[in-house]
């Protein structure tokens, strides 16, 4: 059996949902599994796993855009204790432990370890869809497209093998690429979904104007999450988070409205519920998953949410319905196997892959 490091991301609650079910699964193959993340990715496993607390980038949002001068200085304020946690990393997980496979779900400096210690690295993530699988886009988008595949490859530098979660599959770019369902937490795939007549609205961070455009339907009932209150008005509800109540309200809701992050826009689609999407301005990943939506139309994504956007969604909900009909609920049997069959033998890991990285 293997000893692997999992390094994750802790920007939102994504990574560490997905970690949690991979971890889990590698624990119960008989795998040792030494954990490092922060933010949200350390709080939400520290007390089921391993893990080691270091220090990552964080993405700061304003009004549905990224604040780019207040993402810079935030981040360059964390580079003394980057270098810190670097050398911590560096001698509990890698000169103590020796592990024999490193995984991240786009961690950094876990990649770049593995790459120092010449260790087999394994990316298992959505965000290596736009550096190794092919994709549409606008013109318009090829800057931001060549900018954020060279963002990654400077992220994570020369994976062995990329085990990349998506709900669009076009055309990989190499052999050591595989494309899988996304990750999903037990509780999604063990979820009953219902139509119920509420519509879930969430938010990550501020976004002013949005709960006076939907007040203006009334005969729509909507469940707001992400706005920082707890009360009734009108037609809207809004909702302090909790995993339980969030996660009932997903299951029974008839439809979704929220930015377009890949987790719950994949957990909605499972669900077979139709997304409507407002990407976060400025964040590519966003605005590619927004795309994708639009061309499985499984859903809608758009630029400004508005009256008209809102209630040209609300007038297509049968024809999502139908669409998702035919979308794959196969779990996360897929990459599970996959997983299971890299780490069956490390050494033939490192000799088929090793030579191929780019």
């Amino acid at each position: 059996m293997a000893k692997i490091v999992y390094g994750l991301s802790g920007e939102g609650s994504g990574h560490s949902s997905r970690s949690r079910e991979m971890i889990s699964h590698l624990i119960s193959q008989g795998h040792t599994v030494k954990a490092a993340s922060y933010d949200r990715g350390y709080r939400n496993l520290k007390d089921d796993f391993d893990v080691l607390e270091i220090v990552g980038l964080r993405m700061i949002n304003k009004d549905n855009k990224i604040a780019r001068y207040k993402t810079l200085t935030e981040n360059l304020s964390l580079v003394p204790g980057g270098v810190e946690s670097s050398n911590i990393l560096k001698q509990k997980l890698f000169k103590d432990f020796q592990p024999d496979v490193v995984i991240t779900d786009f961690e950094p400096m876990t990649a770049y370890l593995a790459n120092y210690f010449k260790i087999p690295l394994i990316t298992i993530d959505n965000q290596h869809r736009m550096r190794y699988m092919d994709f549409n886009y606008p013109l318009e988008m090829k800057a931001d497209a060549i900018l954020v595949e060279n963002l990654i490859r400077a992220m994570i530098p020369r994976p062995c093998v990329s085990l990349i979660t998506t709900f669009y599959l076009g055309e990989v770019k190499n052999d050591r690429s595989f494309l899988v369902p996304p990750i999903l937490r037990k509780e999604i795939i063990q979820a009953k979904p219902v139509k119920k007549e509420h519509i879930l609205v969430y938010v990550t961070q501020s976004f002013a104007g949005l709960s006076d455009e939907l007040r203006t339907f009334k005969r729509e009932k909507f469940f707001l999450y992400g706005f920082g209150r707890e009360q009734s008005e009108d037609n809207l509800e809004f909702k302090p988070f909790s995993r339980e109540g969030f996660l009932s309200d997903l299951e029974s809701c008839k439809a979704v409205i929220a930015t377009a992050g890949f987790t719950l826009m994949t957990e909605s689609l499972y669900l077979g519920k139709p997304y409507l999407a407002f990407p976060v301005m400025g964040q590519f990943e966003q605005m590619l998953n927004g795309l994708m939506l639009n061309e499985t139309e499984f859903g809608k994504s758009v630029k400004k949410l508005n009256r008209e956007s809102i209630s040209a969604f609300l007038y297509d909900l049968p024809e999502y319905e139908e669409n998702l009909k035919k979308y794959e609920r196969l779990g996360n049997t897929k990459i599970k196997a996959k997983l299971d069959e890299l780490l069956v033998d490390n050494e033939k890991l490192l000799k088929e892959f090793h030579e191929k990285r780019q």
